[in-house]
């Protein structure tokens, strides 16, 4: 069972035994503090008695594991954890008054809001798109529908292949001077891009054929770093030789120009006096892993 949770939640064995407790914790001070408000009422032991209870530590749950997450450090965990149990409840509840009141949808041609498709681009081995669909595997609302690839050996197409995703190789000269891929992009419902490692810039016609819809992750704090050329070592010797104290990765919307879109988050890291380009790539790693796939879910969830 914790192996098939682990793996569910992707997390680290330790990180599943501390949300283990978190719950365990939470739910014992939900059902003390339940007791404690319903002495307050005079109202005897029941089918009343219990259908308030129940509503009660239903409202209290929530709350109670949010305060004793973080001091376990694993508020942001909960928070996601809660608001999916939210969306399910109320797509379900959604989907049980449709079922209900429109039995007739399909003559009217009414139809259930399709699932946000998403294309990875990526250009090397694909570790963040991995994370990014085991992510958005099950995920009701959204689904990586397409690995897009410059780069005909890139590891990334080893992952589509694995997952069963369609990959869709670009040729320079289409991808630069031809319609960018566009209808192709379209023809497969595409509505939202991520770029996981993509090392050639998007070109204008992309850009606008997506407005809004195309975002980045770069291994450095904009709008430092940024620009032609700086990419994986070459960012994180440039941090270094700099002396800066920290370093850390920034998540932004993609415009016409290289790394210059608006900053949709930052996440920092230290770096220490006996820092190399290859310790920071690996903290750096850490924060793409942890966050991209978040940030996604919050931009197409919310």
């Amino acid at each position: 069972m914790f192996e098939r949770l682990q793996k569910k939640w992707k997390v680290s064995g330790l990180k599943l035994a501390i949300i283990i407790i978190t719950f365990a914790i939470g739910g014992s001070l939900t059902g003390y503090a339940g007791k404690k408000i319903m002495n307050l009422f005079a109202i005897e032991k029941g089918v009343p008695w219990i259908i308030i209870y129940v509503l009660l530590i239903t409202i209290i749950w929530p709350l109670a594991v949010l305060a004793v997450s973080i001091p376990f450090g694993q508020f942001y965990f909960f928070k996601n954890y809660i608001r999916r149990i939210g969306q399910r409840l109320i797509m379900s509840k959604t989907k049980s008054i449709v079922n209900s009141e429109e039995p007739a949808a399909s003559d009217k041609g009414g139809a259930s809001p399709s699932p946000t498709q998403i294309a990875i681009f990526a250009s090397g081995a694909g570790s963040n798109a991995q994370k990014i669909i085991d992510r958005f595997r099950n995920h009701p609302a959204i689904n990586v529908s397409l690995i897009v690839c410059n780069k005909p050996g890139a590891g990334v197409l080893s992952i589509a292949q694995k997952e069963n995703i369609p990959a869709l190789i670009l040729e320079k000269e289409k991808f630069f001077r031809g319609d960018a891929y566009v209808p192709e992009l379209k023809e497969k419902n595409i509505n939202f891009i991520v770029l996981a490692g993509f090392l050639w810039k998007i070109p204008v016609g992309l850009v606008r054929a997506f407005p809004n819809a195309i975002i980045n992750i770069h291994p450095a704090l904009l709008p430092k770093y940024g620009g032609k050329g700086m990419y994986g070592h070459f960012v994180h010797e440039a941090v270094i030789a700099a002396g800066d104290k920290e370093s850390g990765i920034t998540i932004h919307y993609v415009d016409e120009i290289y790394d210059h879109g608006k900053i949709i988050r930052q996440e920092k890291c230290a770096i220490v006096p006996d820092e190399t380009p290859e310790t920071l790539a690996q903290k750096i790693h850490l924060l793409e892993h942890e966050h991209f796939p978040v940030v996604i879910e919050e931009l197409l969830t919310k």
